[in-house]
Parts: C-alpha cells; structure tokens; sequence
C-alpha cells in the first residue's frame, strides 16, 4: 500500500517557491514553533479546526451535536471550541453550513496529490517550473515525502523542498537524488535565541547546511527578517559570514516578515506568542541585503 501523509494545503500559480510557475505542496507537522510563523497551521501534526467567526451564521447550531466529544458551545456571536477537548475528528467542519468551521489538515495517499498536480502539468513544462514541497517541516514526515518526490521525478518535473533544516541527516540523505533544488531557511547564529524563539537551538540546522552546501544538486538560502528577534545589523552580519565559510556559494534571499499568521492563529483559537511587530522597511531591506553583496553573494528580497 501506498505511503499515507498529512498536508494542508496544495498552492496553485506558486512563483515564489523556486523556478517557473509550480504547485506547492504543504506537509503538516514541524519540530520548530517559530514565533512569527505565517503557516501556524502547520505545526501540529494532527488535523485541527479553523473557526472563521465572521462566517459563523447567527443562530446556527448544526456543528454542536455534530461533536463526539462535546468540544463545542454557541455564544451570542458564534460557536466556541474547547480545543482541550477537540481532537480534530472534522465532523463539526462536515455540517457547518457556511464553512465558517474548516480542517487544516487531510490524511492524504500519494496519487491523490499526483493526480490533483497533474492538472497543471503544462505549465510546470512551459515555465521550467515544477512541484515545491513545504509545510510545517516536510523532512518530518520522510516516508510520505520520498514517495511523492519519487512520483514527481517519475513525470519528469522539477522538484524543490522548503525546509528548516530541522531534520536528521539521514532524511536529507535519503531525498537527495530526487531533490533539485532545496530551499533552505537560516533564521540566526545565535542557539539561545534560536531555542527562545523557534523551541529548539540551531546546531542541528547549522550542521546539516554545512553538509547539504556540499551534496545538494542546488541549494538557495532563506532568511527571514523579524524585528525584535534578527532584524539587526550585527545579527545579519553573523549570518552572512556563516555563508560565506560554506564549501559552495549560494544564492541568498530575504525575506521580511509579515503578519499573515495572526489571523490564522486566532482561527486556531491560539494566542500571538509575536505580537505587534512591524515588517521591515525597504530601507532596512536594502541595508540587509547589502551587507551580503559586500560578501559577493546574489542576494534577492523575496521569493
């Protein structure tokens, strides 16, 4: 039987996840739990229910015997779910009549995918683009993502993985061959803040970077730049030296933070740990991605 996974989302038209126009694919589950995460949805590796509140209709009660476990209740304004005792089921998301209550999250098989990714076959050829694969952290669930690289390259498409780097060698080594480009996310030198921030420190990550710099077919390295935790000059350039002592040259993006996961995380009825914090300017953009010129990378803001 064919590997079974979890993902939560297949992005159309995606152009900023590698080359040409691709479908990105997003695995759930992730090791880290990022502070500033815009795809919070992505880190628990179970099924979870959205609540949409300006969807809920008033008066609706449809979702609430739905519930096996009797984890929701219907306020003046729309239901409430007790996340305590709510194991992700769907049910509730089955009847809701305005999908105001929504899964993220589906137990999936590979074909599946390939067949909904099949669909626009002809552009990935037309563009030179191809299939990323992201999340959450994909290498978390490696069985199901060595099946689906295997399916893609078996149709000749390029392939990507967007990843924290959190993630035993052993996964990277078993989907090298079948990975052209990996997408690399490198967030700060320093481990404490790293363990602060992200829930774990970053020698692991450090580590299996150094290694892929050599054995990756291509590697891009991305850097997300968050005020109040990277955003600063010395940070930077910490992270551009350890660049530069890499066996290979890579390209380099920046990427500002912006606040796409606020609102997803109240519809996961969790609270922003990273609240208030402003993107960077263009002017503090270019500052950064100067301090990288200046150590002869091709550097990018975005993408």
């Amino acid at each position: 039987m064919e590997p079974q996974g979890i993902i939560f989302d297949i992005k159309k038209f995606a152009i900023h996840d590698g080359p040409g126009i691709r479908s990105t694919v997003f695995l759930k589950g992730c090791p880290l739990s990022c502070a500033w995460c815009h795809n919070p949805e992505g880190i628990s590796p179970r099924p979870q229910v959205m609540l949409f509140r300006s969807r809920c209709l008033a008066g609706c009660r449809a979702c609430v015997p739905a519930c096996p476990r009797q984890a929701l209740t219907r306020n003046k304004s729309s239901i409430v779910i007790n996340r305590e005792r709510c194991d992700g089921c769907g049910r509730c998301a089955g009847v809701c009549p305005s999908d105001a209550l929504q899964m993220a999250g589906r137990a999936v098989r590979v074909e599946p995918v390939m067949a909904e990714l099949d669909k626009d076959a002809a552009f990935y050829q037309e563009s030179a683009g191809g299939i990323t694969f992201s999340g959450g952290e994909p290498l978390a669930q490696i069985v199901f993502l060595h099946a689906l690289l295997l399916a893609s390259k078996k149709r000749g498409w390029h392939t990507a993985v967007d990843t924290s780097g959190q993630a035993p060698y052993a996964h990277f080594k078993k989907i090298l061959p079948l990975v052209d480009l990996f997408l690399f996310d490198l967030k700060i030198m320093d481990p404490a803040r790293h363990n602060r921030f992200c829930g774990k420190d970053n020698a692991l990550i450090l580590d299996n970077l150094f290694r892929l710099s050599n054995s990756a077919r291509s590697l891009a390295i991305r850097v997300p730049l968050v005020h109040g935790f990277n955003a600063t000059a010395a940070a930077i350039g910490q992270i551009a030296d350890f660049c530069a002592s890499l066996p290979r040259s890579h390209a380099v993006h920046i990427l500002p933070y912006h606040p796409g996961g606020r609102q997803k995380r109240q519809r996961l009825g969790q609270v922003d740990p990273f609240p208030g914090i402003a993107a960077p300017t263009s002017g503090f953009m270019k500052k950064a991605m100067s301090v990288f010129r200046e150590r002869k990378f091709t550097v990018y803001c975005g993408g």
